[in-house]
């Protein structure tokens, strides 16, 4: 198949989102198919409208020899007016990777309203979706009442090797010392870092200590806000800023972790919460968006509400007094990971999903 993909940046950005569009890149390329990457830069919003009018782009879409063109939801912007030209001018199909809406994420109350006719109107210019998770599916269904052809292929967290063992899960919990909490996440207000310090902040300093891993300069005035949070609160002698680490890094941090907390707003998925199950992790997220799709409240991980310290707290607490309900957790977690699709299954189920929009498509994996 020749398939193109239409994506902000570049597609090493480190991010759930551009994990699973590279993921799903290198698994066409490995199946023989052609995989033309179209990047526009970065901008605000109201600039990525502006794409719409470029007859560069334009054209440079209007003339790609594809199959099937791939979108990254996350350029609608860029893309709700041009595709509606594109339907008339390109003989492929549209399809787009969609991750999660920017009008499912919290917004002051004038924009909002904004955001979902943009995203409407992008969803209208579809012949077809993939969905990371099931509550996706359901946001865009009900944002854009009409039933695509779509084919839900949920993210993996098997990009690690070397995890352990429901042994080691189990003395890991219980050594003595502090709860060792990890935080996997860009610093963005979405992912609520600012509400798991305000629940550290009510907890015995002795009892706890955070290593937050993530871009700091995504939004640096939130970055800033998140500091001047910490000096306030007094927690900066707890807390190891690790910022963007590769992945042996990243994996041996799991692995040294007792619990991973992203308190997020709203997740499409939350590829983040699995990967930590992988390493024996407990996930704490929050009952917005998909993570309920991965964790079971209370079995191998906890929900609590968006935007609830005294909730999260209490969480925390538990677990650091109660260190065989720690260790529990953790293999149940172990054993919820192992359940989950690889990242081979996924995409294959994609690259069937697109071959029904090309029957001429052969080269089977």
């Amino acid at each position: 198949m020749r398939i193109g993909l239409v994506i902000y940046g570049s597609l090493e950005t480190v991010s759930g989102g551009f994990l699973y569009d590279r993921q799903l890149v290198d698994y066409l390329r490995g199946c023989g198919d052609e995989v033309r990457i179209f990047a526009l830069p970065w901008r605000s919003y109201g600039r990525c409208l502006l794409h719409n009018l470029s007859p560069a782009f334009a054209r440079q879409l209007r003339q790609a020899d594809l199959d099937v063109l791939l979108q990254d939801e996350l350029n609608h912007p860029s893309l709700f007016w041009l595709n509606q030209r594109l339907r008339w001018q390109a003989s492929y199909p549209l399809v787009s990777i969609v991750h999660h809406l920017r009008s499912s994420e919290r917004w002051p109350a004038w924009r909002r309203p904004f955001y979902r006719r943009v995203e409407r109107a992008y969803l209208h210019t579809l012949d077809g979706c993939i969905y990371n998770s099931a509550t996706t599916r359901a946001a865009v269904e009900a944002l854009s009442d009409r039933r695509l052809p779509h084919v839900v292929a949920y993210p993996a967290g098997d990009r690690f090797a070397n995890r352990p063992d429901a042994a080691a899960v189990a003395a890991r919990a219980r050594q003595p010392g502090p709860l060792r909490i990890v935080f996997v996440g860009n610093l963005i207000a979405r992912k609520g870092l600012g509400v798991l310090l305000a629940a550290l902040a009510r907890l015995p300093l002795a009892d706890w200590r955070l290593t937050v891993v993530g871009n700091t300069a995504v939004d640096p005035v939130y970055t800033r806000r998140i500091h001047n949070q910490v000096a306030r609160a007094g927690l900066a002698a707890n807390l190891t800023w690790g910022g963007v680490l590769l992945d042996d890094a990243l994996a041996q941090l799991l692995a040294d972790s007792h619990v991973l907390v992203v308190p997020s707003t709203y997740e499409g998925f939350g590829i983040v919460y699995l990967e930590g199950m992988g390493f024996g992790l407990p996930a704490i997220a929050s009952t917005a968006g998909a993570a309920h799709e991965i964790i079971t409240d209370g079995q191998d991980g906890y929900l609590v509400p968006p935007n609830d310290p005294e909730a999260l707290a209490a969480r925390l607490r538990r677990l650091h007094a109660d260190r065989a309900l720690l260790a529990q957790l953790g293999q149940n977690a172990l054993q919820r990971y192992a359940a989950h699709p690889t990242w081979a299954d996924s995409m294959a189920r994609i690259r069937g999903f697109l071959q029904t929009f090309t029957p001429g498509a052969t080269g089977e994996k």
